[in-house]
Formats: C-alpha cells, structure tokens, sequence
C-alpha cells in the first residue's frame, strides 16, 4: 500500500488520482484528460488535484500537463516555469512554442490487468492509442 492510500486527509477521488499520477515514469507525461478517463472524472478535477498536491506525498503532479502538450496557465495565468524545469531536468523537451511531443515523452498508462484489479476506467478516451508492450 502506498502513503498515498494511507493518507486520511484527502478524498477518496484525490486518493485514486495521485495514485495514478504516482505511476508516470520519469521522463514521460500523461495529460488531465488522460487521468480523468482512467479515474472517471473531469480533467478540471485532476487540476484541481494536481494544484492540492500535498508536499509530503512526492508525488510527480509536474508529470501531468494538458492535451495541447504545455504546461498549464496557473491562476495567475502565468505557465508555471518550475514545472516545466522539473520537466526538462528529466529529459522532457519541448519545442518552440512549449509543447511537448507525445510521440517521444507520453505516458501510456497502466496495463489493463492493473487497470481492472484496482477498480479503474479500462476504456481509453477517445481517439488515445494504447500501445501494449
């Protein structure tokens, strides 16, 4: 069990994001909408989640960016430049207009197996491709 899955002060639907988010490997991302179908939820909640990261959890939330592959605006409406640092320190790169190739750096999720043990949305969003290994 995770600290994530001990941790008494979140919420359940918190619980099972940051779960998710635990799991993208370094150099790679996953979008807000790519968790939110996994977790049956809006990519706004994933924000929102992902903005309440808690810091004693570790958890890469910077991992986690939006479906145009940039960093989202914070509410200052200023793109958050230490994600996208944190980003580059793991090998991410970034073209010229900010955006992050999926084709290199994207996150396929967890295998269906894992997906169904542990009670999440196994169809993917519409139009993702799941690449099996």
């Amino acid at each position: 069990m995770s600290n994530i899955e001990q941790t008494n002060e979140l919420s359940p639907l918190y619980k099972r994001i940051y779960v998710l988010v635990e799991l993208i490997p370094a150099a790679q991302v996953a979008t807000y909408g790519q968790i939110a179908e996994m977790v049956t939820c809006s990519p706004r909640v994933v924000g929102y989640a992902m903005a309440a990261v808690p810091e004693h959890l570790n958890l890469p939330w910077h991992r986690v960016i939006n479906s145009q592959g940039k960093v989202s605006v914070r509410s200052d409406g200023e793109p958050s430049t230490g994600q996208r640092q944190l980003l580059q320190d793991e090998g991410v790169a970034f073209d010229k207009c900010g955006r992050v190739n999926f084709d290199e750096a994207a996150w396929h999720g967890p295998d269906w197996d894992w997906l169904q043990a542990n009670d999440y949305n196994v169809a993917p969003p519409a139009g993702y491709k799941r690449i099996h290994k």
